[in-house]
């Protein structure tokens, strides 16, 4: 039966884990020379609504190191359910190729892709999650601490994707989450009654606030991301305005625990949601968490092709 990953949430705590702990064993195999070729013969479809520079990179960089390959496909290449349908684009790769990663707008099609697919599929991102970026995140925040057990991690500004997937592995993994959002930019309600339900099986806990003060307090980790994601543009001018009171910058930093780690899925918009002082800082692992994104995410192909 093939396992498609479209959500941290989808998997069981020792799930998530394993696959860490496999891209714990990738990243350390790559670093002493290079990785054994166990997708030797696979290849990846990479559909992409949404350009991307740390997606295609990582993902393509992770099969060939991995032995396999990887096809990237443009929007105009494609043109999910408008030059053809998603369910015959699906159908009509699932005989091509070995796995198809997607990187979309709306979330509802991945979940149309991964439907009628025989083959995996891999969110990439959508509108409502970014889970491979949420991999990435736990990789970084063990490789700080050893593990997420117990810690305090602070998410500042939009309650976007990058927010959902981050609560829900913090949840999965037993690290206590705080949001500190402006009110009407929320995490969606369903995603956050899913992050309870995981923290309460955990012993993790899942707090929501307004004051950033009050939400660093603490943390082991703050994390932020860009005021308006793709596709917001129209929105930018107004969430300038609301924003600016969720900056990471370093007074806000200087609130938090004195070993604090700060991330950023990037691209960061310096001088709105993070100052160059904190992202060039020495408390920034945005680019270490960034690099994580290729092993974190060679964990989860290897994975779900059943190589590992």
């Amino acid at each position: 039966m093939k396992r498609d990953f479209l959500a941290v949430s989808d998997y069981t705590s020792a799930d998530i884990q394993n696959m860490l702990d496999l891209a714990v064993q990738l990243k350390k195999e790559y670093n002493q020379g290079k990785n054994k070729p166990i997708l030797q013969g696979k290849t990846m479809a990479m559909i992409f609504q949404k350009p991307s520079l740390r997606t295609r990179v990582s993902f393509d960089m992770a099969m060939r190191h991995l032995g396999g390959d990887a096809l990237y496909l443009s929007p105009a290449e494609i043109g999910l359910g408008q030059r053809e349908s998603i369910a015959d684009v699906s159908r009509v790769l699932s005989g091509y190729v070995d796995v198809i990663m997607a990187r979309v707008f709306d979330h509802a099609h991945i979940l149309e892709l991964a439907k009628w697919c025989s083959i995996p599929v891999i969110n990439g991102l959508s509108d409502y999650n970014h889970p491979c970026q949420a991999m990435a995140d736990a990789l970084t925040i063990q490789e700080e601490f050893g593990s997420l057990k117990g810690l305090h991690v602070t998410y500042i500004g939009d309650g976007n994707n990058v927010a959902v997937s981050l609560m829900h592995v913090c949840a999965q993994l037993g690290a206590h989450y705080t949001l500190a959002t402006p009110e009407g930019y929320d995490v969606d309600p369903k995603a956050l009654e899913i992050g309870q339900k995981l923290a309460a099986s955990t012993g993790s806990t899942i707090t929501a606030l307004r004051d950033p003060h009050a939400a660093v307090k603490n943390a082991h980790v703050i994390y932020t991301d860009t005021w308006t994601s793709m596709g917001q543009e129209a929105e930018s001018k107004k969430r300038e305005l609301v924003f600016p009171p969720y900056q990471v910058n370093e007074a806000l930093v200087a609130e938090a625990d004195k070993k604090a780690i700060v991330l950023h899925c990037l691209p960061a918009h310096r001088g709105q949601e993070i100052t160059d002082a904190v992202a060039d800082g020495s408390h920034s692992r945005l680019f270490p968490q960034a690099h994580n994104r290729l092993h974190a995410q060679k964990a989860v192909v290897a994975t779900i092709l059943g190589a590992a």
